[in-house]
């Protein structure tokens, strides 16, 4: 008996090992192919002319390949979301975990779920002909097919990520640290962010990487209410992302011109690499900074 639940637990582990190791030979192969496919065009192009062009001209007679205009206006719509997102996210989560009687909080879970489910498509096309107009009025601008639109899309679609992880690394703090809290004379709110939201904070970081993940990777509803064109980035003006410059040219794109967008293709995929570095950094830093 002893031998057989050995081997089962021995089997078990297997499975759970291979399962990780296609885990990372996925993330592998992805990395592999998205530098051999793009390092050619920013050996031909160079890479200050490539990162650091202003002119994004592939059809042109005379192609320009500069990817600045869409680095920039990439990080300040994932900002922009981030700062919209996250702290409505954020409150949302703690009142859930926390405040909310159990009827809202089933209600609200409820609605945030479906937020999740909802397609990019979706939102798009609800952004295109809701919220752009609105802002086209509201701003008196010829068109609001915009960075600000592209903003706002982007941070309610993160909204779903940052809540639901967050409610759950709120929920599986210990009961002791807050009954310990209040015995000591604080009041509930106080305990919650005083407590329960520094002992929940990698859970919590965790999803505003996925909220970072989820807005500097989508593509397909941004395009619809950005404009997609290949401006330097203002807030009212039509901009053109790294992810919308791939899908809008990948389907006819050949040459140098598909090369280059495998080179754009690589490096959003080396800031998303770059964003979950630096907060495990950090919070790597945190942890033995409390030790």
């Amino acid at each position: 008996m002893k031998n057989r639940k050995a081997a089962f637990e021995r089997f078990v582990y297997g499975v759970f090992l291979l399962i990780g190791l296609v885990t990372v030979g996925c993330v592998l192969l992805i990395t592999v192919y998205l530098v051999i496919a793009g390092l050619p065009a920013i050996r031909e192009i160079g890479l200050v002319q490539f990162l650091f062009g202003k002119v994004w001209a592939s059809t042109a007679a005379e192609p320009s390949y500069g990817i600045l205009p869409f680095i920039l206006t990439s990080v300040y719509g994932t900002a922009g979301a981030i700062v919209i997102g996250v702290p409505v996210g954020f409150l949302t989560a703690v009142y859930l975990a926390k405040l909310a009687p159990k009827g809202v909080k089933s209600a609200v879970g409820t609605a945030v779920s479906l937020l999740a489910g909802i397609p990019s498509v979706v939102y798009g096309l609800v952004g295109m002909i809701v919220l752009v107009p609105a802002i086209r009025e509201a701003f008196r601008l010829p068109d609001g097919a915009s960075l600000f639109a592209a903003i706002l899309v982007l941070a309610v679609m993160i909204l779903p990520s940052i809540v639901k992880v967050s409610v759950t690394a709120l929920e599986a703090v210990p009961k002791e640290y807050e009954d310990a809290s209040l015995s000591l004379g604080a009041t509930p709110v106080e305990t919650y962010f005083s407590v329960s939201v520094p002992a929940a904070k990698s859970g919590i970081a965790a999803a505003v990487v996925l909220g970072v993940g989820r807005a500097i990777g989508e593509a397909m509803a941004v395009m619809m209410v950005c404009g997609n064109v290949a401006n330097m980035p203002s807030l009212f003006g039509s901009v053109r992302f790294l992810t919308t410059a791939v899908a809008t040219e990948m389907s006819y794109s050949s040459g140098l011109q598909r090369q280059a967008l495998f080179s754009i293709a690589l490096v959003l995929f080396l800031f998303i690499m770059l964003i979950n570095a630096c907060l495990n950094f950090f919070l790597k830093r945190d942890k033995e900074g409390a030790k």
